[in-house]
């Protein structure tokens, strides 16, 4: 059996990324970015303390918010895929600068937080300034713009802890994300995958210092469908693998509540729809 293949790798410091990142996206819909500006030691250590958090029993504390979705999603309140009803086998924390965290863990989640929105909105500004002028001279203000203040973009520490043997649980189901973008640094392990336009499944190269970037459906909403979200999942793992947990970082950009996306939906409409497919509201 042939190699699955692997999404190409671009680097932020090449003076063609803008480019190549763009023709990436509209390619895959995802980017494999190197290279980039945040920091790896502090990743390091939000994936160490916060795996030991999880062990810890203390998440149960920060129970999930279901209104302002903030806190801890256990297993069992963990979402599920549209159109799956099995929930995904994993537990999370939901951060966001206004919401509730462990004293001790706030410090270097907020300044990911910060430094990851800045560059979101970055490049944001890159895929806006290469869509034809038919599609921005749509827009209800400018891309970038329509993250400015939002209390929305919400970082979300996923812990995939390990698979029992013999079961047929799905880390994450095949899904898109809701959001404008997502920002996923290197996880701790390998597992994602995404779906090309011909159904073939492409693995996510899981390459330290790495960071992914995907759209949403979101963009693909305010694009009139120009930039369509890609179709992605975790793979359960075989064998020993199955023992191994995963820890994974990624930080899902959203506009205020109030942007226009299009004719059909504000983002507030957007995402409370989508929400509720998911079964955490």
């Amino acid at each position: 059996m042939s190699a699955m293949p692997e999404l190409p790798q671009i680097s932020y410091a090449d003076e063609a990324f803008p480019q190549q990142f763009m023709a990436s996206l509209q390619h895959y819909g995802f980017a494999a970015v190197t290279e980039h500006p945040l920091d790896a030691q502090r990743i390091h250590r939000i994936y160490r303390d916060w795996h030991q958090f999880f062990a810890s029993g203390q998440a149960d504390d920060f129970e999930m918010d279901p209104l302002r979705q903030d806190g801890y999603f256990s297993l069992q309140q963990a979402e599920h895929a549209k159109g799956f009803t099995d929930r995904d086998f994993k537990e999370y924390f939901q951060f966001y600068p206004w919401g509730r965290c462990p004293a001790t863990l706030r410090d270097d989640l907020a300044a990911h937080f910060v430094a990851t929105v800045n560059l979101g909105a970055v490049l944001l500004n890159m895929i806006a300034d290469r869509l034809p002028e038919t599609i921005t001279h749509a827009f209800s203000e400018p891309l970038g713009h329509m993250i400015q203040q939002s209390e929305q973009s919400m970082l979300r520490v996923l812990h995939y802890p390990p698979v029992p043997a013999d079961n047929a649980v799905m880390r994450a189901a095949p899904h898109e994300d809701i959001n404008l973008l997502t920002l996923l640094p290197a996880a701790d392990g390998p597992g994602l995958e995404l779906r090309l336009r011909n159904g073939e499944w492409v693995s996510v190269p899981n390459k330290p210092g790495q960071l992914i970037v995907n759209i949403g459906d979101m963009l693909q909403e305010v694009t009139g469908g120009y930039l369509p979200s890609t179709t992605h999942r975790v793979a359960t793992p075989e064998g020993a693998a199955q023992t191994t947990s995963r820890m994974s970082l990624p930080l899902f950009l959203h506009p205020r509540p109030e942007v226009v996306l299009s004719t059909r939906y504000t983002a507030a409409r957007y995402l409370s729809q989508r929400l509720d497919e998911l079964g955490v509201v």
